[in-house]
């Protein structure tokens, strides 16, 4: 591991300890003057999912959904950070909170390793690992976070044979006459979230490692501002800053939830800020007295003519993807429509994969992850780069036969996941989605009771009936498990994967136009809605 001046690794020597990484500074408390006020600034970025170029974005911020050609990039961030250090010098800290690794084709050809170049570039104070880092294995984990010229933390993550955390579970430095100490948290649901082979020889510990590190650095580490940089997502952020005391702010990641304002839990602030590079979060906060008493956020949208990209960092950018431009600007495909994956219940975007999936195998039905990555797919060609952003992995096609009533038993649980009234019991991402059967549900019933219609060909479904479903198949899960449906019957994983379904498909109905929708409706909520915390939205540009 690499790390910049201004801290020392204390972890190391104080492993059993729980010790994090700690500057050497004198605390800012013990300086003359210590109660006149300072204010320092915390920013981060979340979800970048290996967006290293600039890409289209919709936003909804200004009253209005707007598709915009060109936002984010690496060196848009790097424009941001550079002027905010140079707005607020020697009083910033700029963190990645996760998902940094996977969500490309560049990404997934390197396991990752495209990344390190473009993220040094930034100087980061620190980052943490998201649900996605385990993808490529263990041990390409550790390699890609001692490749980063900064500290990687996580309190909960550990390794399966020593026991022992596989990072600091904080990080402690003064920062303009501050002592901030941030705790690193990410999904303990990974191992169950992700195929199991991803994760395999890690274990996961829950939020209960977590009361003791704010103590720690209350008490010991006399922390003026303890912070939880955390991968769990906006609604179990929210529950878990209501059940845990001594924080002051809680930055979270994952859901790629779009916060303006802040959300306020007693004396916790939670912020979420975007996803893709689109987005950079700033939050000032004003310390007098060794507490917190100011705060201020400020959601930045990092969109093409508002900021400009930094010239070196694209060199790197345009340098570490020469090797492999061609094969990802290879056209696979055109559309006439604009193809988008910003909603909970159902998107353009995935109804056309599933569609892939359901014409591929001849399946009654076909059904996809809720996945939450992928900036839109403008009008016009489609490259390599395009599929790899929609399926960041590739998974065989898996077929098999359900019933209707494990059909129904299957929409249950996934509603529940998506719309559990508890947000610890959330889990994974937005809905499945379907092709060749239409569900209609009522998101605020009772757990076990949503589903109000399930028609497959158009016919009510029968409980004992067998329906053949088509899916990807998770690496690890027992064989006859498909799309989280268990003891499907006749389980078959199929030569062609997720990609070459879809690749397919794009040969056959070239261009695309718009997929039919209405295949999965809430009957008690807006037609669109982008946020699991927010009740309601504007209209979509994808309907």
């Amino acid at each position: 591991m690499t790390v910049q001046s201004g801290w020392s690794i204390a972890w190391f020597a104080g492993l059993f300890l729980g010790v994090g990484v700690v500057s050497g500074e004198a605390r800012g408390g013990d300086s003359p003057g210590a109660d006149a006020p300072r204010t320092i600034t915390l920013a981060y970025f979340a979800d970048l999912h290996a967006q290293l170029e600039p890409h289209p974005e919709l936003y909804w911020s200004r009253g209005k959904d707007e598709l915009v050609r060109e936002a984010g990039g690496v060196a848009r961030l790097a424009t941001a950070i550079r002027d905010l250090r140079k707005e607020r010098p020697g009083k910033t800290l700029i963190m990645d909170a996760g998902d940094t690794i996977q969500g490309s084709a560049a990404a997934a050809w390197t396991e990752g390793a495209v990344v390190v170049p473009a993220l040094n570039a930034l100087g980061l104070d620190l980052a943490i690992p998201g649900n996605w880092e385990v993808v490529y294995g263990k041990s390409v984990l550790l390699k890609r976070a001692g490749e980063f010229h900064y500290p990687m933390i996580a309190a909960n993550i550990r390794d399966a044979t020593t026991g022992r955390l596989i990072f600091p579970p904080y990080l402690v430095k003064d920062i303009g006459g501050v002592r901030v100490g941030v705790i690193g948290f990410t999904d303990p649901d990974v191992p169950e979230r992700q195929p199991p082979s991803y994760s395999k020889g890690l274990l996961f510990d829950k939020d209960d490692v977590l009361p003791p590190l704010v103590e720690r650095l209350r008490k010991v580490e006399r922390a003026d501002v303890v912070v939880v940089l955390s991968h769990i997502g906006l609604p179990k952020a929210i529950s878990l800053a209501e059940r845990l005391h001594g924080v002051d702010i809680m930055l979270s990641g994952d859901t790629h939830e779009r916060t303006y304002e802040p959300i306020v839990r007693r004396d916790t602030w939670i912020v979420e800020p975007g996803g893709f590079g689109s987005f950079f979060g700033r939050l000032d906060v004003t310390v007098a007295g060794g507490r917190v008493t100011d705060r201020r956020w400020k959601l930045i949208e990092l969109r093409s003519g508002e900021v400009a990209e930094a010239p070196d960092v694209t060199r790197v950018v345009a340098d570490t993807l020469a090797p492999l431009r061609g094969r990802l600007d290879a056209v696979i495909g055109k559309t006439n429509v604009t193809l988008a994956r910003y909603a909970v219940v159902e998107t353009s975007l995935d109804a056309m994969l599933t569609d892939a999936l359901r014409e591929e195998t001849g399946a009654d039905i076909a059904l996809s992850n809720g996945f939450r990555f992928a900036s839109p797919s403008l009008v016009g060609p489609l490259e390599e780069k395009d599929l790899w952003t929609w399926y960041p992995i590739t998974s065989q096609v898996m077929i098999g036969k359900a019933t209707g009533k494990q059909l129904r038993e299957f929409w249950e649980r996934e509603i529940e996941n998506v719309f559990a009234t508890d947000p610890r019991k959330l889990f994974g991402g937005w809905l499945p989605r379907t092709s060749g059967m239409t569900m209609r549900f009522e998101a605020r019933a009772p757990r076990g009771g949503r589903v109000r219609e399930i028609l497959v060909a158009g016919e009510p479904i029968k409980d004992d009936h067998l329906y053949t479903v088509s899916s990807c198949r998770r690496e690890g899960d027992p064989p006859d498990k498909l799309c989280r449906i268990p003891k499907v019957q006749d389980p078959r994983v199929l030569k062609v994967d997720a990609h070459e379904a879809v690749r397919h498909y794009l040969a056959r109905h070239r261009p695309l136009e718009q997929p039919s929708m209405g295949r999965v409706v809430a009957v008690d909520l807006p037609p669109v809605v982008r946020s699991q915390v927010m009740a309601s939205s504007p209209p979509s540009a994808d309907k």
